[in-house]
Formats: structure tokens, C-alpha cells, sequence
């Protein structure tokens, strides 16, 4: 298929709903549906299909999305070009701190590989298949303060030396199931739960998402380690010159305290001015700097990011503009519901539909869309990563089939989520301009509006 003709099938692909005229500042329904949310389908519905251009897929979304709101609907703060420069005013912090991690995470997350402690992990494992289990675990722990992408990368390649490069396709669905659910409770451990922590939620309303994380990691890890010791046993090899480079995990640690103090400072003390400038992306940036003369950051890394922030920019910036009162009202069985959607579509976009509409137990919402998208190859952007290092993990019939574990782990998980602690919306955390409400203290959940 020549790049010419995919790139005209997509732009077809999008384009081909905008043939319905409107009056300004009135919704185009399909069917029952806003035209709005059609479109938005179908962008998805491309990055699903065409995974060599998902960049082109969602600026391609995004164009047709905003001249489709500035020629019909308008925006929400005023039709025509006035009412775009009003929408990305409101929009613009919350994507400037999004690039900012998103860029500073991927030399985070450099500075761990190159800290030689993922290769010193394995000594620590058991010999039989509780040896993988154990990895499991463990990449479950550095998603809670990794990226969920880095620490499957890490898992995959600690698999590669474990097994002899004899990975059953199973287990590599159990390393992408660990490494989603580590980062769903942690707010820098998932991009959707980064996002939540920027736009106001308290990191204590994400924190219990955890619960339905560990047992549903119990139950993929069983089954995933059982599939890897049948199909190929534990072969462990660690260098004894392998030594910890101390000064690049504090440097990890360093970028986390930046983050994650001036996020509470910004938030408790100075509600009013978190809507007014990226201080946690900035916090980032000063910390990877500061560091500089200590270990120079893998620079060479930041142009592929650049390109995968952007794309995922491009799809917040799409959900941003939809029109969520039509949405239906957040309920238990539609996070359930969200979790399956996003083995399909992309959980950034749905993560920050949910955060527009507002009404959701954020924990819950974390674990169904973090630990949702593990259940297909492309669900989850730590799917695709490890895809890319093992080709054959690359089939939804291969991955459905060896790894049913990951779903039965998803449902059980939920479910223990829900019956024992059950559905808790929280507190709206925004005005309905868009801006902050002050909370009293970390954690504490403003009063309803």
C-alpha cells in the first residue's frame, strides 16, 4: 500500500461526515448522535487501522474537527475564530504542562535505564515460573514511577535476557498488563492519570485504583509466568560487574520531588494561578537542567518523542472540543464499559472526555482505562512499544488467544474495585469556566458546586 494512497484513504476517512450543512452554534446530529463525536470516532477509528501514521491521523482529526466547529457549531466560548483563540485559552495550560512531562518524562526515564538497575534486577528472581511472576512485579513497581511505556520496554528486555529471547506471547501480555496497572494508580505513572493529576484531581482520588490494579496484576502474573515457564523456562545471567550508577537515580528522584512539590504547592497555596502558566511541566524542565552537569540527558531521544507528543496533544486537543453534555451521565458501567473501549481506541482521548464531562470515581476510571487497553496489542501505547520489540505479539487473534488472562484479570479486578469499595464520584474540581477549585489540603475534595 504506497504511503500516497493510505494517506488519501484516511483523510477520506475523516473528512467523508462533513457533508452536513448546519445553522451556526447548533449541533449536527447523525442518527441521534452530535457530528462532533462521528468525527471524532473516525479519527480513532484511523490511528486503530493505520498505526504508521497515527501522527497524520490526528492532526488530520484535528484540522477537520476545528474548521467543522468554526464553519457550523462554534465553540463553547463564542463562535469563528474569536471563539477558537477562547477555547485555547482555557485549553492551553493544561496541553503546555502535558508536552512538558511528556518530553521530560522520556529523559526520565533514559536516566533509569542507564542507572543499570534493570540489569541488575533479575538476580533478585526465583529459578521456576515464580521467577516470572516476580519480573512481573516488578515492572508493576517501576510503572508507578516510570512511564508505563519505559517499564514495559524495560520488561520486555529483561524477558529477552531471561528466556533467551524465547518470550511466549502471553507473558508479553502479562509485561504490558503489569506495566498499566502500575501506572493506574500513580499520577506519574500513566499518561491519563498525569493528565487527571494537571487538570486538578487530587493524586490521593487516583490512589485507590490500586486496589483493582493488584489483584487483577495477581491474576495476569499467575497465568502469564505459568504460559512463559511451559513454553520457555528462567535462564538467569547477571554480570557481577554490573554496578548501580547512584547519580542517575538521583536524578530520577530529583525530576520526581520537582514535580510532584510544585504540583502540591501550586494546588494548595496557589489554585488561582494554576490556570494561568505550566508550572509542574516547567518544575520538569528546571530539574532535568540542573542535572545536566551531573549526567548529560539522552537528548537523542526527544525528536521521536516530540513526534508522540504531538500526536497524543492532537487527540486531547480533539476531546477537549466535544460536546460532553451529551455524553452518558459517568456510572460505574460506563468506566466499565470505557475500560473495553480502549483496547480499541486510544485511552488519552477518552481519559480527557471524562475529565471535560466530570462526575467519575477517578480511581476507577484510572484502573478501566489504563488497565482497559492491555487487552489488545494497540490498546495501550506500552502494547504498541513492546509490539515494535517483538514483532509476533503484533496479532489480535495471537494476543486474544494467549492472553485471555488480561481480560478476566480486567473484569475481576473491577469488580473487587467496585463491591468492595464501590462507585465514589468525586466532587467536581473545576468551575464551569474551566478554572480550579481551591481545596483546603492535599487530597481534600472541594465541595459540590
Amino acid at each position: 500500500m504506497s504511503s500516497a494512497f493510505t494517506r488519501s484513504c484516511i483523510t477520506a476517512l475523516v473528512l467523508s461526515a462533513v457533508a452536513l450543512p448546519a445553522s451556526a452554534g447548533e449541533l449536527v446530529m447523525v442518527g441521534g448522535i452530535p457530528l462532533d463525536f462521528i468525527l471524532f470516532a473516525m479519527t480513532l477509528l484511523g490511528v486503530a487501522l493505520f498505526h504508521n501514521y497515527t501522527l497524520y491521523v490526528g492532526l488530520t482529526g484535528l484540522v477537520t474537527i476545528t474548521l467543522y466547529k468554526l464553519i457550523f457549531t462554534g465553540f463553547k466560548t463564542g463562535d469563528g475564530l474569536a471563539g477558537l483563540v477562547g477555547h485555547f485559552q482555557h485549553e492551553w495550560v493544561v496541553l503546555a504542562n502535558l508536552f512538558c512531562l511528556l518530553m521530560g518524562f522520556a529523559l526520565l526515564s533514559r536516566h533509569f535505564e542507564k542507572s543499570h538497575v534493570p540489569a541488575i534486577l533479575p538476580k533478585y528472581l526465583p529459578n521456576d515460573w515464580k521467577g516470572g511472576f516476580v519480573m512481573l512485579v516488578m515492572v508493576f513497581v517501576l510503572s508507578s514511577f516510570l512511564d508505563n511505556i519505559a517499564a514495559a520496554l524495560i520488561g520486555g528486555a529483561m524477558a529477552h535476557q531471561l528466556f533467551k529471547a524465547k518470550v511466549h506471547v502471553g507473558y508479553l501480555a502479562a509485561i504490558v498488563a503489569a506495566s498499566n496497572a502500575g501506572g493506574s494508580g500513580s499520577v506519574v505513572g500513566d499518561t491519563t492519570t498525569t493528565m487527571m493529576w494537571i487538570d486538578g484531581v487530587s493524586p490521593v482520588d487516583v490512589f485507590h485504583g490500586y486496589v483493582a490494579a493488584v489483584v487483577a496484576l495477581v491474576i495476569t502474573a499467575y497465568f502469564g509466568a505459568k504460559q512463559q515457564h511451559a513454553y520457555s523456562p528462567i535462564i538467569k545471567h547477571v554480570h557481577s560487574h554490573t554496578r548501580v550508577d547512584k547519580p542517575r537515580i538521583g536524578i530520577v528522584l530529583l525530576i520526581l520531588v520537582f514535580a510532584i512539590v510544585t504540583n502540591v504547592v501550586i494546588n494548595v497555596e496557589f489554585t488561582a494561578l494554576a490556570d494561568h502558566f505550566p508550572f509542574i511541566g516547567v518544575a520538569v524542565w528546571i530539574a532535568i537542567l540542573l542535572s545536566v552537569a551531573v549526567r548529560r540527558p539522552d537528548w537523542e531521544v526527544l525528536p521521536e518523542t516530540f513526534k508522540g507528543t504531538i500526536f497524543l496533544l492532537s487527540l486531547v486537543t480533539c476531546a477537549s472540543m466535544m460536546p460532553v453534555e451529551k455524553l452518558p451521565p459517568a456510572s460505574a458501567l460506563v468506566a466499565l464499559g470505557l475500560g473495553f473501549v480502549s483496547a480499541v481506541f486510544d485511552n488519552i482521548p477518552l481519559t480527557a472526555l471524562a475529565l471535560k464531562q466530570g462526575g467519575y470515581d477517578w480511581g476507577v476510571l484510572a484502573y478501566a482505562v489504563g488497565f482497559g487497553g492491555s487487552m489488545i496489542w494497540f490498546g495501550s501505547s506500552a502494547g504498541v512499544a513492546l509490539s515494535n520489540m517483538y514483532p509476533e505479539a503484533k496479532s489480535v487473534a495471537n494476543w486474544l488467544r494467549h492472553g485471555w488472562h488480561v481480560a478476566l484479570a480486567y473484569v475481576v479486578g473491577f469488580a473487587f474495585l467496585y463491591f468492595t469499595l464501590g462507585w465514589q464520584p468525586h466532587a467536581a474540581h473545576k468551575n464551569l469556566d474551566g478554572t480550579r477549585i481551591q481545596s483546603l489540603a492535599p487530597g481534600v475534595a472541594p465541595a459540590a458546586h
